[in-house]
């Protein structure tokens, strides 16, 4: 079997560290936080560095394989842990990613799916956007004969603040090639990630 393997990156600018905790001090600060206790001192630091992470995509090999043996089932990894930032409060969301492929001439290492999957959560993002770019991305560079992407998370924009709407989940799907256009492989897709099917 050979291996291609490619360097995986988005590129950001690096993140200024000691900016960000005098940026987070000033808007701590402006919100009535009172940063002068033993406890909150070191406050904005821990959030430019928290933040920092959440934004800032991992960089990965992409691994891929002949399809030696003509594979044509679909492979799927169910629950992937996804975490993003949402982009209109900057406030987290969480939850799980269900990314499956039918195969055509390469099949991608198992860990590799959800690498793709936290390349695009990282950073600010909305939740229909993420599921397409894990679903293109995939279909660009293993060109199977189908993709799926259903991620359900809870948003913490909905939840803590506004409608307050605690334990709200959202689904989000995409659905590429014959998992979109073939009805028996679009619902063993949904049946597989645990979704009802979809007519």
């Amino acid at each position: 079997m050979s291996v291609t393997p490619l360097r995986v990156t988005r590129k950001r600018p690096r993140p200024d560290l000691p900016a960000a905790e005098q940026a987070a001090a000033a808007l701590l600060t402006a919100l009535g936080v009172d940063l002068g206790s033993d406890s909150l001192a070191d406050t904005p630091g821990r959030m430019a560095r928290a933040y920092a992470e959440l934004l800032t995509p991992r960089e990965f090999r992409l691994t891929t394989f002949d399809n030696d043996e003509g594979y044509d089932e679909l492979v799927m990894a169910r629950s992937i842990p996804i975490r993003s930032v949402c982009e209109h409060h900057l406030l987290p969301f969480v939850g799980v990613a269900h990314v499956g492929y039918l195969p055509g001439d390469r099949i991608l290492g198992l860990s590799k799916l959800a690498r793709v999957v936290e390349l695009f959560a990282n950073g600010p993002q909305v939740q229909e956007r993420l599921t397409k770019q894990i679903a293109d991305w995939l279909t660009l560079h293993l060109q199977p004969t189908g993709v799926g992407v259903v991620i359900e998370a809870e948003h913490l924009c909905m939840t803590l603040r506004g409608v307050q709407a605690v334990g709200a989940r959202t689904i989000t799907s995409t659905l590429l090639g014959t998992l979109r256009e073939d009805p028996r492989s679009r619902a063993e897709f949904f049946t597989l990630a645990g979704i009802s099917p979809r007519t």
